[in-house]
């Protein structure tokens, strides 16, 4: 499943951001603190263990980054950041009855990639599981899917014409979804009434329908005009956006229909959580 290469996972119904980097996946690490320790100061708590700890404070100056990732904001800010292995270095300095399980979900997820990487089959069933299991209909999920298939086809192409992850893509999505909708993907976020969840789990089926449109039509302006770099992206991206907007307005206006709406799938997810959670 390729949509970003940032993403979020879930354990025990808290939330762990995580970005693919340098092959592998990589975890905030403060995210993981946070529900480990149960604390509202993550950064206070890190801080003090690593100054208990000298060993622990010279294992991660070594062995985690700070990389890119969104924060509560929707900004990106450079995020320290474990693998799999450095992460069980610092569960061992975290005294907490959620070691144990969560080191059993870590390896379970790091294992679920490789699966993925060897058979990309399995992503796309894993994300029509999950979303089937949070409740969504199977022509939401099937347009869900076809969504994730053509954003990733999207960024490939941005990667192989010298767009850089990250900022730059956060740029041009901006930029397609601003001419496609009127609205940027953090005014849309709040339009929704989000924060930290996937805008697009939340899209409506004609809101994804026209967020595909205006990327596939990016990728055909980038292809055609065999736009290279940052700034040439950027113009490919305000005409393929162009190009969905007035399909969308042509939409509208044919139907009566306003294709952007407030709502969003929270109580849904939430219920089907609470269902789930009383079946185990």
């Amino acid at each position: 499943m390729k949509e970003e290469q940032n993403k979020i996972v879930v354990f025990q119904e808290k939330q762990i951001r995580r970005v693919w980097h340098l092959g592998e996946w990589w975890f905030s690490v403060l995210d993981v603190v946070e529900i480990l320790a149960e604390t509202n100061n993550p950064t206070d708590y890190f801080k003090k263990m690593r100054k208990r700890d000298e060993e622990l404070q010279a294992f991660v100056g070594t062995n985690c980054p700070q990389v890119e990732m969104k924060g509560t904001t929707g900004k990106r800010r450079k995020t320290l950041v474990a693998n799999t292995e450095s992460l069980f270095r610092i569960i061992q300095s975290i005294p907490s009855p959620k070691a144990e399980p969560f080191k059993r979900w870590l390896a379970k997820v790091g294992y679920e990639r490789v699966q993925e990487i060897e058979n990309p089959e399995l992503a796309a069933e894993r994300a029509r599981q999950y979303y089937r299991d949070l409740g969504y209909d199977e022509k939401w999920i099937e347009t869900r899917l076809q969504a994730i298939a053509i954003r990733g086809q999207l960024t490939d192409e941005w990667r192989t014409r010298g767009v850089q992850e990250g900022l730059e893509y956060a740029i041009l999505t901006a930029e397609i979804s601003k001419a496609t909708f009127g609205l940027t993907p953090t005014d849309y976020t709040k339009l929704k009434g989000l924060k930290h969840e996937n805008l697009r789990d939340h899209m409506t089926n004609l809101e994804l329908i026209f967020t595909m449109l205006g990327e596939e039509q990016t990728k055909q302006e980038a292809i055609g005009s065999d736009a290279q770099g940052f700034p040439e992206n950027k113009e490919a991206a305000v005409k393929g956006g162009r190009a969905a907007g007035k399909a969308l307005n042509a939409f509208e206006g044919e139907t009566g229909k306003k294709v952007v709406t407030s709502g969003n799938f929270k109580q849904q997810i939430a219920e089907a959580k609470n269902n789930g959670n009383k079946r185990d």
